[in-house]
């Protein structure tokens, strides 16, 4: 009765002013809520982008989401309904899939007799949605609502179940997150090569020397022979022009996880407001674990624009970026969806530059990877050998490998992907740690490419020893459970590749794992320079150390010549005599990589926070990317 008399209270009010059939740009302007000059360019805006007018004005804060709504209900001669005053009632909450009412922005709302109110935050589709309502639903009546009322009453009501689905939507013999149940089968398995290991380190000890050092030594020759390989693949570098963007531009969708973040919410507002790209057709989302409560605190003292909204998600049994991002994208838009990291400083034009792109790429171009760098490198020697390994992966390594035609495994953020495509490879998998190398793999087998675009995002070089190495560890572990996910089944995963990028799938991943785990096998041969007995000693003739010693200079030699080229590709040519100094920083990658081995024992799903905000850009300006960084 309660809901009875507000509905018929809010009915009187639309009668009273009958403003049926009136523009809402009329509306507004006679309201006083917008003004008249203001409301033409929203008028052309609207026109231009193919938005409804409310959009736009909204977009760009021209009136408030009450002051469009009740326009809006005026205009319509409908109910406006807030679910504050007018909750909707939760009896009616099997009419309609949630994931229907998400995509078109409606909610059966309450019932007048026989009559279902159906709430819509945009009316002017509601006509065409007609038919496609289930055919016993009943007579209709269109009312109005925010479309943040109509995604809150959704999360309250689904929230729970859509969590539980965002961490399983990979579909299982894709997804990693069997790797923690034991089966008798791996027990055995495990049990026996751990009794033979035990069994040559005693019975045969330099046996078992030899042949690391042998796996040692290939995975080397082989990683060095993948990055000359790159480095001759790279494309030339050319100028940068303006993006020549299509007629028609796309929505797109940002989505931004956070996690116990205190430090970089009002920088990160600020940073995201140099987008050009036009409001209307963006919406950023930042993606919360409803139990963090810091980074709710934090946000609940910053003004967000009205293209950026929260979304909170519900506690679940994992609690990590892939799952925050899948429960996340059930409550967007976009036609193309990108991600972006805390303190990401990407380029203004990003966005123009990445539509441009895929507008003039092959339809089998699924995603787009921009490039990554620091705005922080010459902090102290840490940050300006990350920097150069960085420079190093995103100028050379990846164009390489997309140019040879090869899988690439993307970086976490200033990742653009079209939403068709992210549908149909299932998404993130929410138990992988480098859930963004995973996604790459899996675009691969699904027959899609990515490919790099000029753009540019700086972030914050982690300049800190042990939080790089619990960064770096959580890394390399995810490196190998994606590898272990994709190659325990080698024959199908040979047919979804083909040879060659199969091939690149065990140079990539396998050899960087072994790589670093053997490393220390490499090193021992400084014994034999200082003077100290060395394992192999009587093994080894004088021609296998000359041969030995050429093989370790020629792999310095291309890591160098790798580094020297991407600095000269990037703003950080400064840095080139730091290059040399690279090989006191990759031994720590083997401390990361033990780590994540007992990680991956213990913990395989744990993920390893990086914290933000603890190292301040170079210098004023050094956060703005431009055209010169590329």
């Amino acid at each position: 009765m309660t809901q009875h008399r507000l509905l018929s209270a809010e009915a009187r009010r639309a009668q009273a002013a009958d403003q049926r059939g009136q523009p809402l740009s009329h509306i507004l302007i006679d309201d006083g809520a917008v003004a008249a000059s203001d409301m033409l360019r929203a008028l052309a805006k609207a026109q231009r982008f193919d938005q409804p007018v409310s959009h736009i004005v909204a977009a760009e804060s021209l009136a408030t989401p009450d002051q469009v709504l009740s326009a809006q209900a005026r205009s319509y001669g409908a109910l406006a309904l807030r679910r504050d005053v007018t909750p909707p009632d939760a009896a009616l909450d099997g009419l309609l899939a949630p994931d229907f009412c998400l995509r078109h922005g409606m909610l059966p709302w309450i019932r007048l007799g026989d009559t279902l109110v159906l709430a819509t935050a945009r009316p002017a589709e509601f006509p065409a949605l007609l038919p496609r309502l289930p055919s016993d639903i009943g007579p209709v009546m269109m009312a109005l609502a925010t479309e943040a009322d109509i995604h809150a009453e959704i999360a309250a009501r689904h929230g729970a179940a859509m969590a539980v689905e965002a961490a399983h939507r990979v579909a299982p013999d894709e997804s990693c997150r069997d790797l923690n149940q034991s089966s008798p089968q791996r027990q055995a398995a495990a049990i026996l090569a751990g009794a033979a290991f035990i069994a040559l380190l005693i019975w045969q000890p330099t046996a078992l020397f030899a042949g690391a050092l042998l796996l040692a030594l290939g995975s080397l020759i082989l990683s060095q022979g993948l990055k000359l390989a790159a480095l001759l693949a790279v494309p030339r570098r050319t100028a940068v022009g303006q993006a020549d963007l299509p007629e028609v531009l796309p929505t797109v969708t940002i989505l931004v996880p956070l996690f116990d973040e205190k430090e970089i919410a009002a920088t990160l507002v600020r940073r995201l407001s140099r987008l050009t790209y036009p409001k209307a057709l963006l919406e950023v989302v930042l993606v919360l674990e409803a139990e963090d409560a810091m980074t709710r605190a934090t946000l609940a003292r910053t003004t967000l624009p009205p293209w950026m909204r929260c979304v909170f998600v519900p506690p679940g049994e994992v609690t990590t970026k892939p799952r925050a991002l899948n429960y996340a994208l059930r409550f967007t838009r976009g036609e193309i969806v990108g991600i972006y990291d805390a303190e990401d400083a990407p380029a203004p034009d990003q966005i123009e530059r990445m539509v441009a792109a895929f507008a003039q790429a092959a339809p089998d171009v699924g995603c787009l990877q921009g490039i990554l760098d620091y705005y922080n490198p010459r902090a102290n020697w840490l940050s300006r050998c990350f920097t150069i390994e960085y420079a190093s992966w995103f100028r050379v390594m990846l164009p390489g490998l997309a140019r040879m035609g090869f899988a690439v495994p993307l970086g976490g953020t200033s990742v653009f992907l079209k939403r068709a495509v992210l549908d149909q490879v299932g998404g993130w998998d929410a138990h992988n740690v480098t859930e963004d190398a995973d996604l790459g793999l899996r675009l691969a087998r699904y027959g899609y490419r990515t490919e790099l675009f000029a753009s540019v995002t700086r972030e914050e070089a982690n300049n800190r020893l042990w939080p790089w190495i619990k960064q770096r560890s959580r890394w390399l572990k995810g490196y190998g459970i994606t590898w272990w996910v994709h190659t325990r089944r080698p024959v199908r995963l040979w047919r979804a590749l083909g040879p060659k990028r199969f091939l690149g799938v065990q140079l990539l991943f396998l050899c960087t794992l072994v790589q670093f785990a053997l490393a220390p096998v490499l090193w021992s041969f400084w014994m034999i320079l200082l003077g100290l007995p060395h394992p192999l000693d009587g093994h080894l003739t004088p021609e296998a150390v000359f041969w030995l010693t050429g093989v370790f200079l020629s792999a310095e030699g291309i890591s160098i010549l790798l580094g020297i080229a991407a600095l000269a590709r990037s703003p950080h040519a400064g840095l080139m005599g730091w290059v040399p100094t690279l090989f006191a920083y990759f031994p720590l990658g083997t401390l990361a990589l033990y780590k994540a081995l007992w990680e991956t024992l213990r913990s395989p799903f744990y993920w390893d926070k990086t914290m933000h905000g603890r190292s301040a850009p170079d210098g004023p300006g050094a956060d703005l990317p431009t055209d010169s960084s590329l």
